[in-house]
């Protein structure tokens, strides 16, 4: 058994967590350079939390810009074990309205401006993100979300595009109608590849805020009506995070995924072979399989 430390990332509209107990913003530095924001720590319901605001307090940060690889090391620098996603996405899906809640499980990633790894030449590695969320997490949050009246979907594949732009009206329809895809966001890869590289247990919780552009009774995407969608969203966010502590406990076994043991046979290339700077910069990701 191991401490439980839950991190929440939180998208447009999640600033904070209720509640939070002995809360202070700690600064982490990282070989990644610096993350979004400092990292708000504290306890709640006797769990250790961490609440890291993916654009950065005042927005500062596009979806292209945050530093992803640096904001999964900062964490997994902090001792976290369980990493919750909540984002603000469109929805696909006449039945995933504006104000609900899906429990992201696949992603199919169409970003391209972004680094997507902790490793690369001088040290290779290839994880699995066959099953990119882990179910132990994303239950945890479904109930969560459900004991507190929130209308959620269990299930649904997120297309990331790379923004800042909304989809054009023909994107949207392949998206929908010949990608089968559920929802639509900016934020979530390449992060969620990020922390199964570092041997982290990943759930997403996307918070619908509009229809994008398929909608016919809708029309293109009203950035105004998305902003008063967020508002209510982020109360309805912020009450699914203060029922997680006592879900999933202030201590936790392995994770019955493998989600913390994703690079037990990651790593190819020989120990001799490995740049140093490159296996430095990774003592955190991977200093439990590299050493």
């Amino acid at each position: 058994m191991t401490q439980t430390r839950i991190a929440v990332i939180g998208g447009s509209g999640i600033y904070d967590i209720d509640g939070l107990e002995e809360a202070q913003w700690t600064e982490v530095e990282t070989p990644w350079g610096k993350p979004s924001d400092a990292i708000l720590t504290g306890t709640l319901d006797g769990v250790a939390m961490a609440f890291l605001p993916r654009h950065g307090r005042g927005h500062v940060h596009s979806p292209s810009s945050v530093p992803y690889r640096a904001n999964i090391d900062a964490l997994k620098r902090l001792g976290v074990t369980d990493v919750i996603s909540v984002s603000a996405t469109g929805s696909f899906r006449e039945e995933m309205a504006p104000g609900d809640f899906v429990i992201v499980d696949q992603f199919i990633d169409r970003t391209f401006a972004r680094e997507k790894s902790f490793f690369g030449a001088g040290c290779v590695a290839h994880v699995s993100v066959a099953h990119p969320t882990c179910p132990r997490l994303s239950a945890a949050c479904l109930r969560a979300a459900q004991d507190a009246g929130i209308t959620v979907h269990d299930g649904g594949t997120y297309l990331a595009m790379e923004g800042p732009q909304f989809s054009t009206l023909a994107e949207s329809k392949m998206y929908r109608e010949s990608w089968g895809c559920d929802v639509i966001g900016m934020t979530n890869m390449p992060e969620a590849k990020l922390a199964r590289e570092a041997e982290l247990c990943y759930a997403s919780v996307a918070m619908v805020t509009d229809y994008d552009s398929w909608h016919p009774d809708h029309g293109e995407v009203d950035i105004t009506e998305i902003v008063a969608t967020l508002k209510g969203n982020a109360d309805k966010g912020r009450a699914l995070v203060g029922r997680l502590p006592a879900l999933l406990g202030a201590e936790r076994a392995p994770c019955p995924h493998g989600c913390d043991r994703a690079l037990d046979f990651a790593i190819l290339t020989a120990p001799d072979q490995r740049d140093p700077a490159l296996v430095a910069r990774l003592d955190a990701v991977a200093g439990r399989v590299l050493g």
